[in-house]
């Protein structure tokens, strides 16, 4: 039996993120760390070491669907990982993250003020006004708070609904982060190939 590691714990990571969100949005700021470490590593690492080793989340949906027996444990639709979904979720999800960053920035020239909401699934408006201070930070930084806490819990929404579907880390298989990183490794194991081709 392998021996526990550190990094095996970071479910516990992923609940924490959520917890401190909900009752301050200001930490939604500490989820850049999941959006920007699986790049650095693929990019200088050349692997997914991140979503392999790192990823709470999908450690979450593991210990919930796995061990916890919440999942159907059903096979994951071969439309669901097929390239053509994987490439455009991706392609929706960083739609997403453009309109978000674009608000930040109206907020920020001071062409529009500050949302105090959360939006589930990118439509459903939910209040969540006792999670900031009005006058705490600059408002484009609360902006980006509510914009981007609302993208990682729509995230955990769907993985969990997929989850419960089927195979425990279903998410995974669609993960825009994965999705990013895999073709960040193919370009940059390609590279290296070529390379070596001409030395």
């Amino acid at each position: 039996m392998r021996t526990k590691k550190w990094y095996d714990y970071l479910w516990i990571w992923s609940i924490i993120y959520f917890a401190m969100g909900f009752f301050n949005i200001l930490f939604a700021w500490l989820g850049m760390i999941d959006f920007l470490l699986p790049l650095l590593i693929a990019v200088f690492g050349k692997s997914k070491w991140f979503c392999n080793h790192l990823c709470g989340r999908g450690q979450l949906f593991a210990l919930l669907g796995g061990k916890l027996k919440l999942s159907r444990n059903k096979p994951t639709p071969k439309w669901m990982v097929s390239k053509w979904f994987r490439y455009s979720f991706l392609l929706f999800f960083m739609t997403m993250f453009g309109n978000m960053v674009f608000q930040t920035w109206l907020v920020a020239s001071g062409t529009a003020g500050l949302r105090e909401a959360i939006k589930l699934l990118w439509t459903i408006r939910v209040p969540w006004g006792w999670t900031y201070t009005a006058g705490a930070v600059s408002p484009w930084i609360a902006q980006f708070s509510f914009g981007f806490y609302g993208l990682m819990l729509t995230s955990l929404i769907i993985g969990l609904a997929v989850m419960l579907l089927y195979k425990p880390r279903s998410w995974c298989t669609f993960c825009p982060m994965g999705t990013m990183t895999q073709g960040i490794c193919r370009l940059e194991n390609r590279r290296d190939n070529i390379e070596r081709a001409q030395s």
